[in-house]
């Protein structure tokens, strides 16, 4: 009897156990309910849509900006055109312009004029040379003696008198200006042009070139005269 009750007592203390362990597990992972009453849930909701307002708003203010903007930009096409043919003046030469560059100063040998030489002229292949080599160290935009160079500007002699296109080189000293992208290819183009080959040649023609240090703020003058357009038309529109 006594071996029986034992028997029963250790089955029943083995299902309390486990009964516990169970418990225990249920405990130690609880499964998250959402115990929020309907007015909270309300509330949620309303956050959630005044979000969402806001959002469109947003939305609706950038989609209007960019239609002002398109707007604007077909209303503008006159003032387009304007920039536009500014910038092309720009680069034809037909404005001042200021940068980066140096300056060349053409002027006799001293030696020449202590020994009475009068120099008044310099030779127009001297010239175009030079104009050559600073185009190919990246000069930018070109003037000599105040007349600015553009592309169909030409350097030749005329009766013994060299003329830049029409002009008159007849006065020594002069400057040639020269304008760079940047103050680094001003450098590179005043370190270039102190053993350049050219510039020894102004020697050989009892002309010094005394070549300035780069300058940040340096103006060149706009080219004075019309530019003639040969061989151009105006397009016409179909059918015209």
């Amino acid at each position: 009897m006594d071996h029986r009750v034992k028997i029963s007592f250790t089955v029943i203390t083995c299902i309390i156990g486990f009964m516990l362990a169970i418990q225990f597990q249920t405990v130690k992972e609880p499964v998250v309910r959402d115990t929020r009453d309907i007015w909270e849930l309300r509330e949620a909701l309303l956050k959630e849509k005044e979000t969402y307002s806001t959002l469109y708003q947003e939305i609706r203010s950038i989609d209007q900006k960019l239609e002002k903007y398109e707007t604007e930009k077909q209303d503008s096409q006159e003032e387009a055109l304007r920039e536009t043919l500014e910038e092309l003046k720009t680069e034809a030469g037909l404005t001042e312009k200021q940068g980066t560059g140096i300056i060349l100063t053409v002027q006799p040998v001293i030696e020449e004029v202590l020994m009475g030489k009068k120099i008044s002229t310099v030779s127009p292949d001297l010239l175009e040379r030079l104009v050559n080599e600073l185009n190919r160290f990246k000069a930018q935009d070109i003037s000599i003696d105040g007349h600015r160079m553009i592309n169909t500007t030409v350097i030749r002699d005329i009766n013994g008198v060299t003329k830049i296109d029409g002009y008159s080189l007849e006065k020594i000293p002069f400057e040639i200006r020269v304008l760079t992208k940047d103050f680094a290819d001003a450098e590179k183009l005043y370190n270039q042009l102190k053993v350049s080959q050219s510039i020894e040649d102004f020697f050989i023609d009892n002309l010094r070139v005394n070549i300035s240090k780069p300058i940040n703020d340096l103006t060149l003058p706009a080219y004075e005269d019309s530019i003639r357009v040969k061989r151009m038309e105006p397009v016409k529109k179909g059918g015209e």
